[in-house]
Parts: structure tokens; C-alpha cells; sequence
């Protein structure tokens, strides 16, 4: 799994950190509190609102889809046992040496073709005789080359990397930024294709100005991505910053223990990213798209508020450990035994892992309301981590948020870790479900234990 840069525990502390890096930046406006939870007091980072705007989304799976029913030739098991347990019906997988197809763009320069050219003399011969620097032009006309562009489809290894390139291009297209205005660029993910960080090779290939670019891999599990955001916000908060892209990806489905019915069903593999800005709109684009006036206290775009959790007596709920194989090597004496590197499968208590989910997030996203000084009826839409139907049903129930406000595309996807709150918001937003303006409540949850919530602004 992945020596990240950054772990869910230094996540937290670059939230306190981020304004460092301006010397007129004020102190973080963190709150220091206590939630109950089956593990008694535990302290919370959370923080008020951030003027980070989220302005462009997107997503990219992988083409080749496990459904259900491929599963009951694996499994004793049925698509309607899996569906009514969670929700899910296929899920997306990164295969061994899988490709798919891309279209790619060539840009040669050529010589005008000759048929132009012809086509050129006989209209020029309908025309008045010219003077003789018409005739000069005319001449340095037929001389010129033109550029022409050609695509073609090829296919391209498909890789948790090129997944999240993918989705990161489509949410700068949407933000309508060009990658070299990035300034920081953050992958969410606990399984990486390189094990010291894909952010920065990520960076790279979408385009970043490395003179200025600071990229990194941030490793919070299924809460990544919403811990990413909050790590994000505060850097752009820190004024050195305008711009950055938070990526949540994860390829889970390498770690699964295909022999275990419990678990191979609910995990998928995915992509999603998301574009922050500090920049500011323009006068008049503060309005709902119905024209209407904003409230006081929902003025502005962004991040409204946030709250986060973590509790490490939790860990062996969800695990995936480091597995070192003995190696011998012939130093002097007896020689030294070291370790061949790999990890085991993943395991998880899924009972433990529902009570938990369903006890700490209601309480998270309260918190994170709370910082942000808006109500649960002030909410446009709920996006949970996508891990299992019943969890959502449970929380929206303890708020008092109906499903029909309940964002989940869990059904095509399964539980995509970091990348599924990315997913599932890029989908709302493209159908024209979210609007701008929209109140969302996030919250991800996952191994850490780790737990968090934050109130987005779209637009």
C-alpha cells in the first residue's frame, strides 16, 4: 500500500500549517472540542468557513465492469442477495495489463493541398485582374502551409494513474483553468501505482508548471478525499495559493481477497478530482440561477465548514497490513535477514465498520453544520462516502434528510474508496442535478479509523 507524503494524521496537521506559508496569513481558525464515541472523548479538528470555491469536476472508472451475476460463478451468492445487502449491482476493475481505447489528437503541418489550390486559381480567375502586389500576395498564399488536425484511436494502458489524468483533465475543463495555473495538486488514495506518490507524475502529465506546482499523495483511506479538500482549502486559504486540484483514486480491488464472499463484493476501483479556487466571482454571479437572493448567512461559495475525526484504537477493523517475506543476505558472520516487501489482503469487520459508520457520521456532519452556522433544512443534498445503502438510508434517517436528497451512484460503482465521493458528485453535476448554489453536506468515513464532514457551496 502506499508510504505516502502525507497520512490522515499529517493531513491534520497541514490544516493547521497551511497558512505558514504566507507571512500576513492569521492563525487557523480551529475549534478544539470532544465527540462521544464508543471509544470515549476524542478531540476534533474543525474549522470555520474557507473561501476555497469548487468550480470544476470529474471522474473516470475503468472500462471493464464485474456485475453481480459474474459474481455467483465465484461465489455462492446472487445479484439479489448482494443488491438488498448493499446496494450495489456492478463495479468498475482495473484488470492485469488492461487497456482501453482513447482518442488522440496528431498536429502535423502540411502543404496546402493541391486541389485547394486549384480551387483557388478558378476563383481567382472569376475575379477583376489584380494589381501586381494582388498578385504577390496571391503567389506567398499558395506557398503557405496549414496545420491540420487528425484523431485517431488507440488504445492506452489503463492504470489507477491514467484514471485519474482522465478525471483530472475533465474537472479543469469544467473549471475552465489551464493546468499551469495550478497551484498545488493532492491525490487521495491508499493504493497507488507507485508507492512513494503518483501526485507529482500526475501533475506532470496533465500539464502543471513544475517551477511552481507543489504535488503530493495524502493517504486517509475512504476519507481522503474529503480530508484532502479541507488540507486543500487551507493552503489556498494561506494567500500564497489561487488554485488547486484534489484527487481522490483508488484501485482496492487489487487488495481484495477474492476468496472471502463478504468483502470481494463491495469493493470497485475509480477516479475522481475536483478543481478549488480563491478566486473571486464577478459582481451579479452570487445569485441562485433562478435569479433569487442569497441569505446572509449563505453568502459566498465554498467551504462552509468542516469537522474531522480519527481514532487508531479502531484500526484492526479495517486493515490491510505490511507482510515483509524473509531475505537473507550474506553479510559478514551470519549474515542479515531482511524483508521482501508486500502487504497482505485487505480484511474488515463489517459489523463493526456499520455501527461505527452509522454512531459517528450523523454526529460529524451535525458538527460540521454547526461550524458552518446553518441548519439541516438549509441542506440541498447529502453525499456519503458510496460504501453501502443501508449506511446512507441510516444516517439520512438520524438527520432527517429524506433519500430523495441523498446523492449515491453506489449501485454502478460499489465502494470506490477515495474516489467515491468525487464519482458520485461529478455524475449529480453533469446531469444538472446539483446547481450552483447548492448546500452539500460531504462526510467519508473509513480505515483509521478515520471520520470527517464538510458543507461545500457548488460554484
Amino acid at each position: 500500500m502506499n508510504l505516502s507524503l502525507a497520512s490522515a494524521s499529517l493531513s491534520l496537521l497541514l490544516l493547521g500549517a497551511a497558512t505558514a506559508f504566507s507571512p500576513h496569513a492569521s492563525l487557523p481558525s480551529f475549534s478544539s472540542s470532544h465527540s462521544a464515541s464508543s471509544s470515549g472523548a476524542l478531540s476534533m479538528a474543525a474549522g470555520k468557513r474557507l473561501k476555497a470555491r469548487p468550480i470544476g469536476i470529474g471522474s473516470c472508472a475503468p472500462s471493464t465492469v464485474l456485475t453481480n451475476f459474474d459474481l455467483e460463478s465465484v461465489h455462492d451468492t446472487s445479484d439479489e442477495w448482494i443488491r438488498t445487502r448493499t446496494g450495489i449491482s456492478e463495479r468498475r476493475v482495473l484488470i492485469h495489463e488492461g487497456t482501453r481505447p482513447v482518442v488522440v489528437h496528431h498536429i502535423e503541418d502540411v502543404d496546402v493541398d493541391e486541389k485547394e489550390k486549384e480551387k483557388e486559381k478558378k476563383e481567382d480567375t472569376q475575379q477583376p485582374p489584380s494589381n501586381e502586389n494582388g498578385n504577390e500576395n496571391r503567389n506567398e498564399k499558395e506557398k503557405e502551409e496549414t496545420t491540420t488536425i487528425t484523431q485517431q484511436t488507440e488504445l492506452e494502458k489503463e492504470t489507477l494513474r491514467t484514471l485519474a489524468v482522465t478525471s483530472a483533465r475533465a474537472a479543469l475543463a469544467m473549471s475552465k483553468l489551464p493546468a499551469s495555473s495550478l497551484d498545488l495538486v493532492i491525490c487521495a488514495t491508499s493504493s497507488p501505482d507507485d508507492l512513494f506518490g503518483d501526485a507529482p507524475s500526475i501533475a506532470a502529465a496533465i500539464g502543471c508548471d513544475r517551477s511552481k506546482v507543489m504535488a503530493f499523495d495524502l493517504t486517509a483511506a475512504c476519507s481522503g478525499f474529503l480530508f484532502g479538500v479541507v488540507t486543500a482549502a487551507k493552503f489556498l486559504e494561506g494567500g500564497n495559493m489561487k488554485n488547486a486540484l484534489v484527487l481522490g483514486a483508488d484501485a482496492l480491488t487489487r487488495w481484495v481477497d477474492w476468496d472471502d464472499r463478504n468483502t470481494c463484493i463491495l469493493f470497485g476501483d475509480g477516479a475522481g478530482a475536483m478543481v478549488l479556487t480563491t478566486e473571486e466571482e464577478e459582481e451579479g454571479d452570487d445569485e441562485v440561477e433562478n435569479g433569487s437572493e442569497k441569505s446572509n448567512d449563505l453568502a459566498g461559495f465554498g467551504v462552509l465548514g468542516f469537522a474531522a475525526h480519527s481514532d487508531g484504537d479502531g484500526y484492526d477493523e479495517l486493515k490491510c497490513i505490511y507482510r515483509g517475506e524473509p531475505k537473507s543476505i550474506t553479510t559478514p558472520g551470519e549474515g542479515t535477514i531482511v524483508h521482501d516487501g508486500s502487504y497482505d489482503l485487505m480484511t474488515m469487520n463489517g459489523r463493526k465498520i456499520y455501527s461505527f459508520a452509522t454512531r459517528e457520521v450523523p454526529t460529524v456532519i451535525t458538527e460540521a453544520l454547526e461550524q458552518a452556522e446553518i441548519t439541516v433544512d438549509q441542506v440541498d443534498w447529502l453525499l456519503l462516502h458510496q460504501a453501502n445503502i443501508r449506511i446512507m438510508e441510516v444516517v439520512a434517517d438520524r438527520l432527517g434528510i429524506p433519500m430523495e436528497k441523498v446523492i449515491t451512484n453506489l449501485y454502478k460503482y460499489g465502494n470506490t474508496s477515495a474516489a467515491s465521493i468525487p464519482l458520485a458528485l461529478d455524475e449529480a453535476v453533469r446531469s444538472g442535478k446539483v446547481k450552483k448554489g447548492d448546500v452539500i453536506a460531504c462526510a467519508g468515513f473509513g480505515a483509521g479509523l478515520s471520520w470527517g464532514a464538510a458543507i461545500l457551496k457548488w460554484g
